[in-house]
């Protein structure tokens, strides 16, 4: 498998919209199977120079398609312009084969050594423990628990919110001394 992390194009809509509607993607997203492509489209088409777009795209036989998709978005707010969510994707036929693990890697370069982001955030279903123990491995921590965050199977379904942490700034004590700013 030939694998790319590019950024995403207007073109990339139609797979997009393919995965937020795909059994087996859908149930760990807020998609849901009615969603039209329009959408899709017109949210690439919205994105701001606070928005980055990474899709995964394979090539297999010639033929080239996008099969996961992750999301880095800086919070607009002057005062939490050190932090940004992240949303992520990847096809069901793909999972497990370490795309996710490419997009979040790729992402958090441009969030830590483009950015200088200190806080990235996500949320992640409480049973989710495939995405939960990658966000692990990537350095993010459990802070908390959003109860009937989402509808999901016809109930309510509890999120984790979950954060890393880096490039925390230095700052003088009162003494004059440099220590870390708590976090």
């Amino acid at each position: 498998m030939n694998l790319t992390i590019r950024s995403v194009r207007i073109e990339d809509a139609v797979f997009i919209n393919e995965m937020r509607r795909m059994d087996g993607v859908r149930e760990n997203t807020l998609g849901i199977i009615s969603e039209r492509l329009s959408r899709n489209e017109e949210y690439i088409k919205s994105l701001s120079e606070n928005d980055h777009m990474l899709v995964a795209e394979v090539e297999e036989n010639g033929v080239k398609k996008v099969v996961g998709v992750c999301s880095l978005n800086v919070y607009r707010n002057n005062r939490m312009r050190h932090s940004a969510s992240i949303g992520i994707m990847v096809h069901s036929d793909y999972q497990g084969k370490g795309i996710g693990k490419a997009l979040m890697t790729k992402i958090l370069d441009l969030a830590d050594n483009w950015l200088m982001l200190v806080r990235v955030e996500l949320t992640v279903f409480v049973d989710n423990t495939r995405a939960i123990n990658l966000y692990k491995s990537l350095g993010f921590e459990i802070e908390g628990k959003k109860k009937y965050a989402a509808i999901r199977y016809g109930e309510y379904a509890d999120e984790y919110i979950m954060a890393r942490y880096n490039n925390i700034p230095v700052k003088k004590n009162n003494d004059n001394r440099i220590g870390d700013i708590g976090v």
